[in-house]
Parts: structure tokens; C-alpha cells; sequence
């Protein structure tokens, strides 16, 4: 088991960072916000969870100790897997996702891509005596985060539609203008937008 990993950052992409750890570079799939906070060249420590399956080692990489603790207690519950548990994260922190559930909120739950209305009365059903109380700090981190969520968002649904990575880079970068002159980016008309802004291409 790999706990955390303490090293240069090589790389950081839209989902994962690279950590150079004695002549090795380790990669971390990260959230957003966590992202948000490395640098290049500068050297980080990141709480790990690492995912065993039969095919392949996967590392996750978190903000602190809180982060990471909830990221395995939301996979106790049914249906939910890391990629999901990662999502919940990403658009969620950990506190306000223990807001979420102690409120029995299931429309703040269904903000997540990938969890349902009955995905969240399940999480709510299974997590509510085990998750605890919010332990009082919110994400000062919570803009970029916010920022960086659309941008991952927007790529990954162009990827799964068939674009190819560049593509979908691109296109998210000529939408950006229309992100950032908005408070709380509207991740389906961003989508809707670079998807116009690929097929001009």
C-alpha cells in the first residue's frame, strides 16, 4: 500500500499529475481542485490511494488526509467505483458532500455525472452514519476547482464522443472566453458550444 507520495511535479494534465519520486515518475489521478495547487518544478506530498485490479495499478492522489478518507469511504456504497468516487470529489468537497448526505440532499448528490436520483438515496441510505459531521473548512480552493471542472468535463465528453484529445483541447480553449464570463460555468451549453466550434473546423 502506498500512502502518499512526496515529489517533483513533472506534469500536470487535466485529470492526473506526474510525480518524479527518486528517478521515477509516479502517476497521481487527481481531482480538480487538487490539481489546481501544483506546480511544475515544485515539489508536492499527496495522501494516495492505490486502486489493484487485475489489468492494472492505479494511483489516486488527494488534497490532505480528509479528502482521501472520503474518497474510500464513498466506494463502501453500492455502485460506486474509484472513477466515480473521483467524480463525487471533483464536483463536491468533502465537506459539502457530508452536508449533502446528513441533509438527505439529493439533488446536490445528483450533481455529480454518473450518480442518479436513486444513486444518491442509495449514498445517502449507506453513508449517512458512517460519514460524519462537516469538520468546518470549506475549499478555499473551491474557484479553480470550479474553473478546472468544466475544462475536464467539456474534454472528456468530446473525447467520448469521438474527438480526438487535440481536438478537444482545442475547442475547449475556444469556449473558455464564454466559461469565464460566467459565476458557475454551464457545463452541457460549454459542450454544446465546442461541439459547434469542432464541427466549423
Amino acid at each position: 500500500m502506498i500512502a502518499f507520495v512526496r515529489g517533483t511535479v513533472a506534469d500536470v494534465g487535466l485529470t492526473s499529475a506526474v510525480l518524479e519520486v527518486g528517478g521515477v515518475g509516479l502517476q497521481l489521478l487527481c481531482t480538480p481542485a487538487t490539481l489546481a495547487t501544483l506546480r511544475t518544478g515544485r515539489e508536492a506530498l499527496l495522501p494516495t490511494s492505490m486502486v489493484v485490479r487485475e489489468d492494472s495499478l492505479t494511483l489516486f492522489g488527494f488534497l490532505d488526509d480528509d479528502e482521501k478518507g472520503v474518497f474510500e469511504l464513498v466506494q463502501t456504497a453500492s455502485g460506486v467505483g474509484p472513477k466515480l468516487a473521483q467524480a463525487v470529489l471533483a464536483v463536491l468537497g468533502p465537506d459539502e458532500l457530508r452536508t449533502a448526505i446528513a441533509a438527505e440532499d439529493v439533488k446536490t448528490l445528483t450533481r455529480v455525472p454518473g450518480i442518479g436520483q436513486k444513486g444518491a438515496q442509495r449514498m445517502i441510505l449507506e453513508l449517512k452514519d458512517r460519514i460524519g459531521a462537516p469538520v468546518g473548512h470549506a475549499r478555499a480552493h473551491a474557484l479553480p476547482a470550479a474553473e478546472a471542472a468544466w475544462r475536464g468535463q467539456v474534454q472528456q465528453g468530446l473525447v467520448g464522443l469521438g474527438w480526438s484529445a487535440k481536438e478537444a483541447d482545442r475547442a475547449v480553449e475556444a469556449v473558455a472566453p464564454d466559461a469565464e464570463a460566467s459565476t458557475v460555468p454551464d457545463v452541457a451549453a460549454l459542450l454544446r458550444a465546442a461541439l459547434r466550434t469542432l464541427s466549423k473546423a
